[in-house]
């Protein structure tokens, strides 16, 4: 049997330079593909982002979502957006690997904040105040209301009652008209016992805000604590005539037979 002729040490690294220079010259004789992979990575990653936003589309967003990935790595608003993806599909742990993965990639308060979220949602508190108030450094970012609502939950987490409420309040400062910060406060009195501040505060929303369910189920929960039972069948029977959905009705009248 012939044998191939093995190369010498001085030819192999011959030949190892060549490879190497011919590589080189073709990424920077061929800037014009490289171009158009970095435009069609783009188009992936908004028609994965318009998948995100549209309900039944998920396997559809992972597709457009790693073929962006694939066409031009690391890029943090793809991994970000593939974090999120994850995150809808009930896998924490591989939403929190692109959390990190974009991270290293020198992601910004979007990416910190969302991570925030997510450890919130897993009850790793200290974390997620620490993730959230590294978002917050930056004065730039837009969303900081939504940033300041994780770290209420965080510190809330934490039984860090006041200190929730503070984050709570300024969250209100960057968004007057939202009332997830109004919300998020009522939840923090109820927590800590506070009950009569918790009810005047839901009450007032309520009043306001006769449909939003989630209004509706925390006032409930008030009223059950302190006996109100012919109340809370007054705003179950109120919330039933002007529900947004039949399943929200049948929410109400599924509460209702539990009062009695």
């Amino acid at each position: 049997m012939i044998r191939p002729q093995m190369m010498t040490g001085r030819q192999l690294t011959t030949a190892l330079l060549m490879l190497i220079a011919i590589a080189v010259t073709g990424c920077a004789g061929n800037p014009k593909q490289s171009e158009q992979n970095q435009k069609l990575a783009e188009t992936h990653y908004k028609l994965g982002l318009d998948a995100l936003s549209k309900e039944g589309m998920l396997p559809k967003a992972f597709e457009e979502l790693m073929k962006s990935d694939a066409l031009r790595p690391n890029q943090p608003e793809v991994l970000d957006a593939l974090a999120y993806a994850w995150l809808l599909r009930g896998n924490f742990a591989n939403a929190e690997a692109y959390y990190k993965r974009a991270m290293r990639h020198d992601a910004g308060s979007a990416t910190k904040n969302n991570y925030a979220n997510l450890l919130n949602r897993s009850g790793r508190f200290k974390e997620a105040e620490v993730m959230a108030r590294a978002a917050l450094d930056d004065p730039r970012y837009p969303n900081q209301d939504f940033a300041f609502i994780n770290l209420g939950d965080a510190l809330l987490g934490q039984k860090r009652i006041a200190e929730a409420v503070k984050a709570y309040n300024q969250a209100q400062t960057f968004s007057p008209e939202s009332l997830l910060p109004k919300i998020k406060t009522a939840n923090a009195y109820a927590e800590d016992n506070r009950l009569n501040e918790a009810r005047l505060l839901y009450q007032a929303l309520y009043n306001n805000n006769k449909s939003n369910r989630s209004i509706v189920e925390g006032l409930l929960t008030i009223l059950k604590k302190q006996g109100s039972k012919s109340q809370a069948r007054q705003i179950l029977e109120d919330f039933n005539q002007n529900a947004a959905s039949v399943m929200d009705q049948a929410w109400a009248l599924d509460e209702m037979e539990r009062l009695y």
